[in-house]
């Protein structure tokens, strides 16, 4: 049985998109559009989660993610908490499913992980009560769903439909647990082809199975591309020297406005941040008429709604 699934196919924990039907993210999808109004109101509240509490359980460092959780959670109306993590119990010895059954008692309705483990979030969803749900907020290299979700919203706001194009997600994907959200996505979504761009030693073994191209050259990986996703180098989870240098890097695999003239006239560049200027893009490509990486940061609020949304439906209460 999925754990992620209700027994009637509703979304119950979204920990992973591997394994999810394509009915499940198209839902979340839609559900996010009609979230989108909900930023340009005076307003910025609906009531839909009125008298439920979120918990945001962050053991690793994060920005955009927590505060687009924690604004999302309060435009629909929920009471947030924000743990932090390095003044807890955790630093005490305090161990995960100890932490989580105190804050469970304390009427937590859903809990927001993001963990240095893969895996993490998933060992807290076995663990907790019926009518509490999980959200994996990103997991060691594993996966990140929710920015994979914002993703595929963006393209889909850009692109309208995912069943013609052609995408390329470049640079460190071995460590990215974006990327491996975004592969997912797409080819559950229906996108004909999806690339993967980087030197060998920064693509997983076997990387083909996920369904994905794989070019080790960027000019002939982005030629024809309808979208480009550049990833950061995931410098804090790398061991040893799988690089010579940022600079060799960026000659290599920095996306330049030489190289995206390489792609379609229309596509679009996106990055799931932090950037690096200067080592996977460049400045007059981060901030040129093709990207779209800002919106993208805007969307995650409605995409972050509308899985909260979701979710709260379908809890035994």
């Amino acid at each position: 049985m999925n754990l992620q699934l209700t027994e009637d196919g509703r979304l119950r924990h979204l920990l992973t998109l591997d394994g999810l039907p394509r009915a499940i993210l198209t839902q979340i999808l839609d559900t996010a559009e009609s979230f989108m109004d909900v930023g340009e109101r005076e307003v910025k509240k609906v009531p839909l989660l009125r008298g439920k509490s979120i918990f945001n359980l962050f053991f690793e460092p994060s920005t955009r993610t927590r505060t687009t959780f924690e604004i999302a959670a309060k435009r629909l109306s929920a009471d947030v908490v924000n743990l932090n993590i390095a003044t807890s119990s955790q630093t005490k010895g305090e161990a995960i499913l100890d932490t989580v059954d105190n804050l469970a008692a304390m009427h937590a309705d859903m809990f927001i992980v993001r963990h240095a483990q893969s895996g993490a979030a998933h060992f807290i969803a076995r663990h907790v009560a019926p009518h509490i749900s999980v959200v994996n907020a990103g997991d060691g290299r594993h996966a990140h769903p929710t920015q994979g979700l914002l993703d595929m919203f963006t393209i889909r706001r850009y692109k309208g439909a995912f069943h013609n194009l052609t995408v390329a997600i470049v640079g460190d994907v071995l460590h990215s647990r974006v990327a491996r959200s975004q592969i997912h996505a797409l080819t559950t979504l229906g996108v004909p082809e999806v690339r993967v761009i980087g030197p060998k030693t920064l693509l997983p073994t076997g990387v083909e199975q996920m369904g994905v191209k794989v070019f080790h050259d960027m000019d002939a990986g982005l030629r024809s591309c309808d979208v480009v996703i550049m990833l950061r180098l995931q410098n804090e989870r790398m061991k040893g020297a799988l690089l010579p240098s940022a600079q060799e890097y960026f000659k290599f695999f920095g996306l330049t406005p030489e190289k995206l003239a390489l792609a379609k006239p229309d596509a679009i560049v996106m990055h799931p941040g932090p950037m690096n200027r200067g080592v996977e893009i460049a400045s007059e490509v981060a901030d040129g008429p093709q990207s779209v990486i800002l919106p993208q940061v805007t969307y995650g609020i409605a995409v972050r709604m509308a899985v909260m949304a979701l979710l709260a439906g379908t809890a035994n209460t």
